[in-house]
């Protein structure tokens, strides 16, 4: 038999050399490998297990990861002339230009660990029924096995209430100790209105801002955008799937700026708006605002985005995507309800992973234009019940002035809060001028707050 037609257990000897050489280059990507929950054994090539072995130590030990230290501690080990030397850690260190598709990589090197593992008990399996064990120990033996396997993949995640509230009483002793940590984790709306009844956006939530066409609801999201970067501090990414980044920026320089935005558009700009744009821009120049308008993008190409991002800039606070409908999803090409709902439910674990708030807008429902009453509700988010499921907060627009040009409410918008999993719901109305793109809040604006 040639060598060649001998089956060997799956790998893929290019991906480990990948993950490798992602943790050489950028030790941040231990964080990526370790929510796929890679370890030393998932390598199928031994010096590279030993390799991946020594640079979990140096992380456990919060010590510098880089070629020389893993060759100081393979030597620890006794492992450094077994994968060849130093100078194999530096031909790794140069395999990878950028990291940006580690996260792919690593999950190759779980999968294929995974098949090994079925794989052997499979061969298990297979040595039990060739040497005629009692079937119902063959069974119970088959039982365990595959009890294990699933155990090893999913984790341990459940945990006893007492181990729970140990931690969450530290917490909550440590809030009363320092009550603005509280809201350190937090992004607040920029609204008070909002923030009571929210009480900001929290790490790992799904918010979603919906309206009909022409409500305003690109414009709000970028009020909000710009209200957490340039008030609050903090890093805020807009992806947007429908306008280019450069009217993003038009319309976030008209809100800053107070400059109208016909004027911007026409480019019938004078020396006083200038000089206001120049103002805007210095302080805009300094924010942590990021955007992204490459178009339609699947959950996995976005997770794969901020995953970078984060790890770039140090941090990452809120995500802005506008808008949903335009995402597509991987599984449910076709049908465009389990689409959707493969969208909602893959930006709301995204959420948890990425321990951000992410704001996604969505599109409502026409059926809401046949009704007397056209201020929308849940229902009326298109496409998915599943969106109203996942979410944690869902935000609904409403202008009466859209629907009727003649009333004195003119700019007056209703937020519709239908939906907070952790507070009240109710209206809060804010005024739109709509030629600086901005919301306003006014006084004793808060409507029907209720538990």
């Amino acid at each position: 038999m040639a060598i060649d037609n001998i089956n060997l257990p799956p790998h893929n000897i290019e991906a480990e050399k990948a993950v490798i050489s992602g943790a050489l280059l950028d030790p941040e990507m231990m964080r990526v490998y370790d929510s796929d929950k890679i370890t030393h054994k998932d390598f199928y090539q031994k010096e590279y297990s030993y390799i991946y072995e020594a640079i979990q130590q140096l992380r456990v030990a919060r010590k510098t990861i880089d070629a020389i230290t893993v060759s100081d501690q393979l030597d620890k080990n006794g492992n450094l002339d077994v994968v060849g030397g130093i100078n194999v850690l530096y031909e790794l260190s140069a395999f990878l230009l950028s990291t940006s598709k580690c996260g792919d990589y690593s999950k190759i090197v779980r999968e294929k660990s995974l098949l090994r593992q079925i794989l052997k008990v499979c061969q298990g399996v297979s040595g039990d029924v060739y040497e005629q064990k009692d079937t119902l120990e063959i069974f119970d033996s088959i039982e365990k096995r595959i009890f294990d396997l699933t155990q090893n993949q999913v984790g341990d995640s459940i945990e006893q209430i007492g181990d729970i509230l140990k931690g969450r009483i530290e917490e909550y002793m440590d809030i009363v100790d320092n009550p603005d940590k509280v809201n350190a984790k937090k992004v607040m709306s920029g609204y008070r209105g909002i923030d009571d009844m929210l009480t900001g956006f929290k790490p790992g939530e799904l918010i979603i801002l919906a309206a009909r066409p022409s409500m305003g609801k690109t414009a709000f999201s970028l009020n909000l955008l710009t209200d957490i970067a340039l008030n609050q501090k903090k890093t805020a990414v807009m992806i947007s799937l429908e306008m280019s980044s450069e009217s993003i920026v038009d319309r976030i320089m008209s809100e800053v700026a107070g400059v109208p935005m016909h004027k911007i558009n026409k480019g019938d700009l004078d020396n006083e708006d200038f000089d206001k744009m120049g103002k805007a821009m210095e302080i805009l120049s300094e924010s942590k605002i990021y955007i992204d308008d490459k178009g339609a993008l699947s959950v996995p190409e976005l997770k794969s985005k901020l995953r970078k991002l984060k790890i770039e800039k140090g941090g990452l606070d809120i995500v802005i995507i506008d808008y949903l409908q335009l995402m597509h999803g991987t599984a449910f090409q076709g049908n465009r309800v389990q689409e959707i709902s493969e969208i909602s439910r893959g930006l709301k674990e995204l959420a948890k992973e990425l321990e951000v708030p992410i704001i996604a807008l969505s599109q409502l429902s026409r059926s809401l234009e046949q009704r007397v009453d056209k201020k929308p509700i849940l229902s009326d988010l298109r496409e998915s019940g599943a969106i109203e499921q996942d979410a944690d907060a869902v935000l609904m627009l409403y202008r009466e002035d859209y629907y009727d040009p003649e009333t004195d409410k003119k700019g007056a918008t209703d937020v519709c809060i239908r939906k907070n999993r952790n507070g009240a719901v109710g209206e809060v109305e804010l005024h739109f001028q709509k030629e600086i793109m901005k919301f306003i809040e006014k006084e004793n604006n808060v409507r029907d707050a209720s538990y």
